[in-house]
């Protein structure tokens, strides 16, 4: 599945038409980031990543964050950078990962534009973050489990989540960034294209 419509279990709350900006989802390691500061470039659009907008509020990276202050505290932050990020037209967001635990965060991106998810499988993501040398130092483990069987329960419980509030799935795996890339500008309804800034 390189990419399709929006799952038919996603939220009828979520328009695209609400917002002007396009929201990119998914669990850490599927290239939210990466692909999301090309397809801005491409759109001419201004790029957008929650977490960096969190890290410049605290003055402070995520793993710290949630070694001195806990995750409770890194979500009310991160519930915070979403409305921020929304906010404006023309965004390209990259959201936390986690983000979508919160139901306030999951209404805010609906309505924030075109939500695409991106995906990749637990195996995958793994190997990404394992290669990944900031991954480590920048994010905090979640649970007291293993990387890989954490990533699984992780994804488990997210994955309805994601679902609820995507437009479109875009897979990444084993994909050349430009493809998918690609992949993501294709999904952009023309309306948000072409709207008004």
């Amino acid at each position: 599945m390189t990419d399709s419509k929006r799952p038919s279990s996603a939220s009828a709350g979520t328009n695209p038409r609400r917002g002007g900006n396009l929201v990119l989802i998914g669990y850490r390691g599927c290239g939210k980031t990466t692909v999301g500061r090309i397809v801005a470039q491409r759109l001419a659009w201004t790029f957008v990543d929650t977490d960096e907008l969190i890290e410049h509020a605290a003055g402070r990276n995520i793993a710290r964050i949630f070694a001195e202050n806990g995750e409770p505290a890194f979500r009310e932050l991160e519930a915070v950078a979403v409305q921020q990020a929304i906010r404006g037209t023309r965004h390209v967001v990259s959201v936390g990962g986690g983000a979508v635990l919160r139901e306030e965060n999951r209404l805010h991106i609906g309505a924030g534009g075109f939500c695409v998810w991106l995906t990749a499988p637990a195996e995958e993501l793994h190997r990404r973050l394992v290669a990944d040398p900031r991954s480590s130092a920048q994010r905090p483990a979640l649970t007291a489990q293993p990387g890989l069987d954490e990533i699984k329960n992780l994804l488990a419980k997210r994955t309805p989540l994601y679902e609820a509030v995507a437009h479109r799935i875009v897979d990444t795996t084993g994909r050349a960034l430009d493809d998918v890339v690609n992949d993501v500008l294709d999904s952009i309804p023309e309306e948000l294209r072409t709207a008004a800034p």
